[in-house]
């Protein structure tokens, strides 16, 4: 490819309180640039033998290029429910149609000096073979938990997702979260 901007830039975004409140709106690039409080979609997609599918972002993702992620997901659009927004990014980074509705486990503040976004975290279950959207991601394999456990010191990680993810973790070791994994 020859265009180089990072993708999405202009896209409409809710901005939120402290409280997940809609104060208004603003293009990703700006909400990003101005640390404008946005929301996010986290999904974590299993296959039929339980194993968690993990990417790696494009180099020209506006958040986090060539990082790896073990969600699919994204930003919310404005006007858009988180729900609407699971299962829209979900089916559009695994390249599927027909996906079940993905199940909300809980949502979280993520908070860093550069960012700051409300948090839905999901799982579902694809038994099925992906196409991952090639704008989006550029190596993908489904990894057992073991496999991603031994990875999460070895490979750059986007911060949000690692977070989440720990966050699940942890959640499900205190009974906290639906599920019976780690």
């Amino acid at each position: 490819m020859t265009d180089q901007q990072p993708l999405n830039a202009d896209e409409l975004l809710d901005v939120v309180d402290e409280n997940d409140e809609v104060l208004g709106q603003a293009p990703r690039a700006e909400s990003y640039a101005r640390r404008l409080r946005t929301r996010c979609a986290f999904i974590l997609v299993r296959d039929a033998e339980d194993r968690i599918f993990v990417h790696r972002r494009t180099p020209r993702k506006l958040v986090f290029p060539a990082h790896y992620d073990m969600f699919v997901g994204g930003v919310v659009g404005a006007g858009e429910s988180y729900d609407e927004a699971a299962l829209r990014e979900a089916e559009e980074e695994l390249g599927v149609t027909g996906l079940a509705r993905p199940e909300p486990l809980f949502k979280f503040l993520y908070e860093t000096p550069e960012h700051t976004w409300w948090s839905a975290v999901y799982e579902v279950r694809w038994t099925r073979p992906v196409a991952p959207q090639e704008s989006e991601i550029d190596w993908h394999a489904f990894l057992t938990e073991e496999e991603l456990t031994r990875r999460l010191d070895e490979w750059p990680w986007t911060p949000d997702g690692l977070a989440a993810y720990r966050e699940l973790v942890a959640r499900r070791a205190a009974g906290d979260a639906p599920g019976s994994r780690p």
